[in-house]
């Protein structure tokens, strides 16, 4: 069953929305990203953990430098170990601001520093823009290890929704680098294929995640129009050997549900270790909704556990 605190979000957001209102996805561009920001501080208030500390940097990416955000836990050993995270949005909304309650979470819980990116986005910028400022960041992170007070051989990477594809794609495009050996692979209902007819995307509008959306945002990364668009794709990769130890979650009410099981299924049929953890009755971003339900606070919690025991 859905979660009651969910389910209490959405009767009342439904019951405040006027019967003509438009989509949220017809929305000018700007407007839907200022509401996304709003909208998920707001449900963040309570449960961001202001003893860890942040600080914004500016690192390469791989068109010009762009911004990140560098989580410290308290208390956290030097040199320690080092999360570089990509936060959701279907490639086109979300920012720093958006997830930054979230990463601190992560930070706390995984007694790791978190490297939030803040990578370009479409459709300003499409495939492979965010996809190569990725990679370009974790690059980044190996280079000034030392500097950061990071360990490099305890590095992951992770990410949500969209940062989720981020993360899976670094860990594809990285795989067999001598220097940038990455430990760890965070995938939070990750997006692995382009419009992929799984039982759980035919079947579920919604909540949080409707189908218009999923359709804009792959739209608007443009993937599928370019020459190397097969990369943006972690399930339809040649290969899924010889990557990283994943740690895939997924919610039970999310069109992406059966993307994230199956991708970890790809892995463990390649000879690698994901393992797949499932929280049946939330929804599409429930981490970046701390304050909706004490589900979320005590799933962040386990997931920062479970990323503290792979890098340590």
């Amino acid at each position: 069953m859905l979660d009651p605190h969910f389910k209490a979000m959405l009767e009342a957001e439904a019951a405040q929305q006027p019967a003509d209102a438009p989509p949220l996805t017809a929305l000018p561009l700007e407007m839907l990203r200022g509401f996304y920001v709003q909208t998920r501080q707001a449900q963040n208030l309570s449960t961001s953990p202001a003893q860890v500390s942040s600080r914004d940097l500016a690192i390469s990416g791989a068109a010009g430098d762009i911004g990140a955000r560098l989580y410290t836990p308290p208390g956290v050993e030097r040199p320690s170990a080092l999360l570089v995270y990509f936060h959701g949005g279907g490639w086109v909304i979300g920012n720093l601001e958006t997830h930054d309650a979230h990463c601190r979470r992560l930070a706390l819980h995984s007694k790791a520093q978190v490297l939030a990116v803040d990578y370009r986005l479409a459709p300003e910028h499409p495939f492979p823009a965010g996809h190569d400022d990725a990679v370009a960041a974790v690059r980044w992170a190996f280079a000034h290890a030392a500097e950061l007070g990071v360990d490099p051989a305890r590095i992951g990477v992770g990410g949500d929704s969209a940062g989720g594809n981020l993360a899976a794609c670094v860990s594809l495009d990285l795989r067999g680098d001598p220097v940038c050996k990455l430990r760890l692979q965070l995938l939070l209902y990750p997006a692995t294929g382009p419009r992929t007819r799984t039982p759980s995307r035919e079947s579920r509008e919604g909540p949080v995640l409707s189908r218009a959306a999923m359709d804009l945002f792959e739209a608007s990364l443009a993937a599928e129009a370019h020459p190397q668009g097969v990369r943006a794709w972690p399930a339809q990769a040649a290969s899924h050997a010889d990557l990283p130890p994943a740690i895939i979650v997924t919610a039970g009410f999310d069109p992406l549900e059966d993307e994230g099981r199956d991708y970890a299924a790809l892995i463990t049929a390649a000879g690698g270790q994901a393992r797949h953890v499932s929280y049946p009755s939330l929804v599409h971003d429930f981490y970046i909704m701390g304050d909706v339900s004490p589900a979320v606070p005590e799933a962040a919690r386990e997931t920062g556990e479970a990323v503290c025991a792979a890098l340590a």
